[in-house]
């Protein structure tokens, strides 16, 4: 269940990321993390912290509850 939950917060990621009209690499650079590492959580394949999903949404230009709109 966990594993699910982690590929549905990345699946968002990386259509909001894409709507934003942003590259991994952009973002990676505006969150200040290496563009592997974004794809790690685009993939379900990292726990971002909380801090990390609050700068995400910043990034994103977003409100938080959209990253974890998962039943859309």
């Amino acid at each position: 269940m966990n594993t699910k939950i982690l590929e549905n917060f990345g699946k968002i990621v990386k259509l909001k990321r894409k709507i934003s009209g942003l590259s991994q690499e952009d973002l990676a650079e505006k969150l200040g993390i290496h563009r592997t590492y974004m794809s790690f959580i685009e993939r379900g394949m990292r726990n971002p912290s909380l801090l990390m999903i609050f700068k995400i949404s910043r990034a994103l230009k977003i409100k938080l509850p959209e990253l974890f709109e998962f039943d859309k």
